[in-house]
């Protein structure tokens, strides 16, 4: 990597992200006076974070699990463009502990938690647990996972009124929430 400026916490930033999450944070880095480097797939080489970034990188064919979640292209584009630090965005590399740990090993820094911190909070049941044992309030929730039959009877168990929300133990990155009440799913 590059020297750092001693004013700067980093120089280049990879932005493992496209869209708008990408011109957000291309923006916020601008503001910095840090460069930004794009990455993107075939079918995005005229894409608007892609015009907007200082330097730009093709990691591969327009299947995003061919491109923007090919861990290994993204850390060459990181290498190639001398980059600090890589940016996830919003995502499943966000919460990828494995990417995190990769970029450490190759002494990138990756924006956002460590790797350790990122695996423990992507078991629901550890960060639950830890959840507890610092004292956090929680609702009343069940320990485990659970089967449809259990969740009834969680359910049933919360009276007149109750509600309840269902959320996987682990993966899912928190966008597919459901809910379980009266007339949903019963």
């Amino acid at each position: 990597m590059a020297a750092r400026s001693p004013d700067k916490l980093f120089d280049k930033v990879l932005i493992a992200n496209r869209g708008e999450i990408a011109l957000r944070i291309q923006r916020a880095c601008r503001e910095l006076g840090i460069k930004t480097v794009a990455v993107h797939s075939t079918a995005d080489a005229d894409a608007m974070h892609v015009r907007m970034a200082d330097e730009a990188i093709c990691i591969g064919p327009p299947s995003a699990t061919d491109s923007y979640l090919n861990v290994p292209n993204i850390i060459s584009a990181a290498e190639i463009s001398q980059s600090d630090a890589i940016h996830p965005g919003y995502g499943v590399l966000r919460e990828n502990a494995n990417f995190a740990r990769r970029c450490a090993e190759e002494s990138i820094t990756f924006v956002g938690p460590r790797p350790e911190m990122l695996a423990l909070f992507g078991d629901k049941m550890q960060a639950r647990a830890l959840a507890e044992q610092c004292g956090v309030p929680l609702l009343r929730g069940t320990l485990q996972a659970t089967s449809v039959d259990e969740a009834s009877e969680f359910f049933a168990s919360l009276g007149q009124g109750g509600a309840m929300m269902i959320k996987a133990v682990a993966g899912g990155g928190g966008g597919c929430w459901g809910r379980w009440g009266r007339g949903w799913g019963s």
